[in-house]
């Protein structure tokens, strides 16, 4: 699974990442009180589609030049 939940703090509402765990550029997605962590591909595009003020999916597109 590409996105991983991410716990928020019920009493705070924090999200806690390490950041030194991550080798490449991330993106966390929030939406009616869930959190998503993914990593970017090396190589692509990464799209959040909405959908009336909310998350839908994320939709990936990888390619390498040849």
């Amino acid at each position: 699974m590409r996105l991983q939940p991410l716990e928020i703090d019920s009493q705070n509402g924090k999200i806690d990442i390490d950041t030194t765990k991550f080798n490449r550029p991330f993106v966390v997605v929030v939406s009616e009180g869930k959190a998503r962590l993914t990593e970017l591909p090396t190589h692509g595009e990464t799209r959040v589609v909405t959908h009336q003020g909310k998350v839908k999916r994320v939709k990936f597109d990888e390619g390498e030049d040849f």
